[in-house]
């Protein structure tokens, strides 16, 4: 007989979110989980094939059976649903929640269905009766969102709105009931507050376009992000009384495939088509095959309010995902609930979505033994005074060097001189290039300075070697080039991620433009630059290549700051 006390009953333990808490929760060998799903051959082989210190058990669960005969057969003290769509659980939604109150369990689910994550309130007072917890939505959203916006609403006078997506990695491996919830409210009115006031959005076709970038890593590239209908929409402005505005989205790669979506979800939108759900199995098998793009994800959340002083501001939060642990995330809210409650710190007893329930510190602790990253940035008004590489870089700022510090806190301007060696390349068209930008001639030794002024907003580099200079404009990318500084030469503009790496600040070309066109990235110009801090100096590498061309010039050196200069 299971202990009621370490039991976990997950139903759909062997499916896309379900089984990802399975492993989340593996490596503990206080627990027993009891992994349920309609097939019980599925369930035993998952429970086979999962490396495992807790006790894994198989069971078959259906949900639309007894499901009281079932919960008891199970002898778990905490029953987790992770199978859904929660928005198509029938004219029954809540036949689980009741059992498990009425049996004295304790519920817990990753829904994702706004109306459902709201309605769990209305078990509250059953729950305390029966001394249980009853908590809703313990998924990224709304949980890891609220927490996100506890963070950084943090000395905040007034907290104003909320701006939040969800970029998934295009193998991440959607399940079909998560492409069925989205089918179903493709293109459908969905309640939003905006400006204050009570609006009408339309899922999947109200967009906007953001570039997810933790300070000093690589980014993902930009993305499209479309409304979503999930239960932030109204836990966050009864969290938040002071919010007026509050959007949701995500922004699903390859952008292809997410706009042939949002096209049919116009159809939905302009009642050509009730619903875009009958497809939903077309959908989960083109996602699933039609993949290409980088294995990353990630998840943005803005806040914008005012600070004590009355002051407006506006705080972002990033998190960068690699490979596939991204796809984890949805399940750790409730991988920390059961590690908390293993360790004696049980939920108030009652029903009640879930926000709050865990903070971002316990996400953290999930976050530590995997390839997941997140950073900070704030922005005021006050911001147009600092430098331009302090403004981009957010926290990791403070993680560079001195010596790269003083080099990019220019003020006004900035003097440095030193020495360096320039090779060139040796192919006609490297040559005919090298020249028409004025990049210098190769030496093993010249003397170089390097003259950077401010020009509004932006900065101008002057690099001159032996006599001979040349110059560039980089200011902070904004649309597409958004958290990204671009460099302008001639009619080539590049937008470089700005990383901080083992104490080097390197530059990686994002996306360019040439006459203001953009262009495809594996034609870009690039080659390595970076910066680092050797016996006490500022050290530099760059180099300017093109896949047409190879090598057009590389230069390296060292540089010591002279004396500031008037603002040009």
């Amino acid at each position: 007989m299971n202990d009621p006390r370490t039991t976990l009953l997950i139903i759909g333990g062997y499916g896309t979110f379900g089984g990802r808490l399975a492993q989340l929760l593996a490596d503990d060998a206080r627990l027993t989980i009891v992994v349920a799903g309609r097939s019980l051959p599925k369930a035993a082989a998952f429970c086979t094939a999962l490396p495992a210190r807790a006790k894994l058990v198989p069971m078959r669960f259906d949900r639309d059976g007894d499901v009281p005969r079932q919960l008891a057969g199970a002898g778990a003290g905490i029953v987790v649903d992770a199978t859904g769509p929660f928005q198509d659980y029938g004219d029954d939604p809540y036949r689980v929640v009741r059992a498990c109150i009425d049996q004295g369990i304790n519920y817990l689910d990753l829904a994702d269905g706004s109306a459902f994550v709201q309605g769990i309130g209305a078990f509250d007072a059953q729950a305390r009766n029966q001394g249980v917890f009853v908590l809703s939505g313990l998924s990224s959203c709304p949980v890891l969102t609220a927490a996100v916006v506890d963070r950084l609403s943090e000395g905040m006078a007034q907290l104003e709105s909320v701006h939040a997506g969800i970029a998934p990695s295009p193998y991440a491996g959607v399940g079909l009931n998560v492409i069925r919830a989205i089918a179903g409210y493709a293109g459908q009115p969905v309640s939003v507050k905006r400006d204050g006031r009570s609006a009408v959005g339309h899922a999947l076709t109200d967009a906007m376009r953001y570039t997810i970038a933790p300070p000093g890593r690589l980014p993902l590239h930009s993305r499209r992000f479309t409304l979503v209908d999930v239960p932030d929409l109204q836990v966050l402005p009864a969290r938040f009384p002071s919010l007026r505005t509050v959007w949701m989205s995500a922004g699903p790669a390859p952008e292809l495939l997410h706009r042939l979506l949002s096209g049919l979800a116009w159809l939905v939108r302009w009642k050509l088509v009730r619903t875009l759900e009958p497809a939903s199995r077309l959908f989960h098998q083109a996602v699933n095959i039609l993949r290409w793009g980088e294995h990353r994800g990630g998840m943005f959340v803005q806040v914008a309010g005012r600070d004590a002083n009355g002051l407006a501001v506006v705080r972002e939060w990033h998190l960068l995902a690699e490979g596939n642990d991204g796809p984890f995330i949805p399940a750790m809210a409730v991988a920390a609930l059961v590690r908390k409650q293993l360790a004696g710190i049980v939920p108030a007893a009652g029903a009640r979505p879930a926000t709050g329930a865990v903070s971002l510190s316990d996400y953290e602790t999930e976050f530590a033994p995997r390839a997941i990253h997140t950073g900070r940035r704030e922005r005021r008004g006050s911001d147009r005074a600092l430098p331009l590489y302090r403004r981009v870089m957010g926290d990791a700022w403070h993680a560079l060097p001195p010596t790269l510090r003083a080099m990019h806190d220019i003020g006004p301007g900035l003097t440095a001189s030193g020495r360096a060696s320039v090779e060139r390349g040796n192919r006609p068209l490297a040559r005919m290039l090298a020249s028409i930008y004025g990049f210098p001639e190769a030496s093993a030794d010249v003397p170089v300075q390097v003259s950077l002024q401010t020009r509004g907003m932006a900065e101008v580099w002057r690099r001159t070697f032996g006599g001979k200079s040349f110059s560039s404009v980089q200011e902070a990318g904004e649309g597409a080039s958004a958290n990204l500084i671009t460099e302008r030469f001639g009619p080539v503009v590049v937008s470089l991620a700005v990383l901080v790496e083992d104490g080097q600040l390197k530059l990686v070309v994002r996306r360019w433009t040439f006459l203001g066109m953009p262009m495809p990235l594996f034609l870009a110009p690039g080659g390595k630059a970076f910066e680092y801090e050797e016996d006490g100096r500022f050290h530099f590498d760059v180099e300017i290549a093109h896949p047409w061309t190879g090598r057009i010039v590389r230069y390296k050196g060292w540089l010591t700051p002279e004396a500031s200069s008037e603002t040009a």
